[in-house]
C-alpha cells in the first residue's frame, strides 16, 4: 500500500482509503469490514456523524479499539438532526461544531480526531465563525487538522482562502470529472489535497457493473455507459481490468491523496485493494480516457450539465 501526505500536514494516508458509510448497522459485519481494511494496509477511515444517526461512528469506534494508533480517522460535522423530526438542518455555527465534536469523540471512543471535515458548505455560511471553531479545536488538541467535503467550487474557494483546510473531499471518477475544471487546479495551487469519493461510480466502473449501468448515471444514458465501459476495457492493458483503471484514474492527478471506495462485503473490500494497487495509468491511457468521457461542469445549482 502506498501512503501519501495529506495537504501540508504530517498525516500520511493510504492512497486507498475506506468509506465507512457502507459498513451497515449490524455490528459483527461492520467490525469485520473495518478490521479487514486495516489488515489490508488501509489506514484512512472516513465516517460522519450523520451516517445512520451516529451508529456508523459508534461501530467504527468499536472496530478501532486497541488499534487507534494505526488509523488516520476522519469524520464530518455540520448537519444537525432535529429531535423528533425527519431529516436534518445545515448548521455551521461555532457553537454547534464545538458541541457536536464532543458527541463524535464519545461515539468514536477516542480523545482526538485526525481530520474533522465540514460536511457541506454554502456561501451564506458565517465562514469566519466556522473557521474559528475548527481552529480552536485544533488548539485544544481535540482535532489535528480540518477540511471540507463539498462539490461547490465557489464554496471551496472561500474556505481555502479564509482557513487552513488541508483537504477537500469531492466526488471524482471517470464518470464525474467535474473537479478537473476548477477544483483540482485550485487546490493544487494552495497545497491542499483532494480526497476522491465515488471512484467506482456506484459500481458501474467494475467488471460486474453492467446491470448497474442499465440505470444510467448523471448525464450518461444506459446506452452510453455500455459503449464507454467497452471502450475503457480496451484502454486497460492485458494485466489490468476496468476496475483497476477506474480506481487509478483519480489517483493520476498529483493533488489527489486518496480515493475512498466503499465496500459492503469483505470480498468487495479486498477486491478494491487488489485492483487499486499496482501500476499507475500512463499519460497515454489518461488522455485516452479523457477523450472517451464527458468532462462535465458545475452549473449554478451544482448539477452536472
Amino acid at each position: 500500500m502506498k501512503y501519501n501526505q495529506l495537504g501540508q500536514s504530517d498525516l500520511r494516508v493510504s492512497e486507498i482509503g475506506f468509506g465507512c458509510m457502507s459498513i451497515g448497522t449490524e455490528e459483527g459485519k461492520a467490525l469485520r469490514l473495518v478490521h479487514e481494511a486495516l489488515d489490508q494496509g488501509i489506514n484512512f477511515l472516513d465516517t460522519a456523524d450523520l451516517y445512520d444517526y451516529g451508529r456508523n461512528e459508534e461501530l467504527v469506534g468499536k472496530a478501532i479499539r486497541g488499534r487507534r494508533s494505526e488509523v488516520i480517522l476522519a469524520t464530518k460535522v455540520g448537519n444537525r438532526r432535529q429531535p423528533g423530526q425527519e431529516g436534518w438542518v445545515w448548521d455551521p455555527s461555532k457553537s454547534y461544531i464545538k458541541s457536536a465534536v464532543k458527541d463524535s469523540l464519545r461515539r468514536l471512543g477516542t480523545d482526538y480526531i485526525d481530520l474533522y471535515q465540514l460536511h457541506g458548505g454554502t456561501l451564506d455560511d458565517p465562514i469566519e465563525e466556522t473557521v474559528e471553531a475548527f481552529e480552536e479545536l485544533k488548539q485544544e488538541g481535540v482535532i489535528r487538522y480540518y477540511g471540507i467535503s463539498s462539490i461547490r467550487p465557489k464554496v471551496i474557494q472561500e474556505y481555502i482562502s479564509k482557513s487552513n483546510v488541508i483537504s477537500v473531499m469531492s466526488q471524482y471518477s471517470i464518470l464525474d470529472r467535474r473537479p478537473e475544471d476548477e477544483i483540482l487546479p485550485l487546490i493544487a495551487e494552495h497545497g491542499v489535497s483532494l480526497i476522491a469519493r465515488g471512484p467506482l461510480a456506484k459500481g458501474i466502473l467494475t467488471e460486474d457493473g453492467a446491470a448497474k449501468a442499465d440505470q444510467g448515471y448523471m448525464e450518461y444514458t444506459p446506452e452510453q455507459l455500455a459503449v464507454l465501459r467497452e471502450n475503457l476495457r480496451k484502454v486497460s492493458d492485458r494485466r489490468h481490468s476496468l476496475h483497476h483503471t477506474a480506481l487509478r484514474y483519480p489517483l493520476y492527478h498529483p493533488a489527489v491523496a486518496a480515493i475512498i471506495p466503499g465496500a459492503s462485503s469483505v470480498h468487495q473490500l479486498v477486491k478494491n485493494v487488489q485492483e487499486g494497487e499496482g501500476d499507475a495509468l500512463t499519460p497515454e491511457q489518461f488522455s485516452k480516457i479523457q477523450s472517451l468521457s464527458y468532462p462535465g461542469q458545475y452549473d449554478p445549482e451544482h448539477r452536472l450539465k
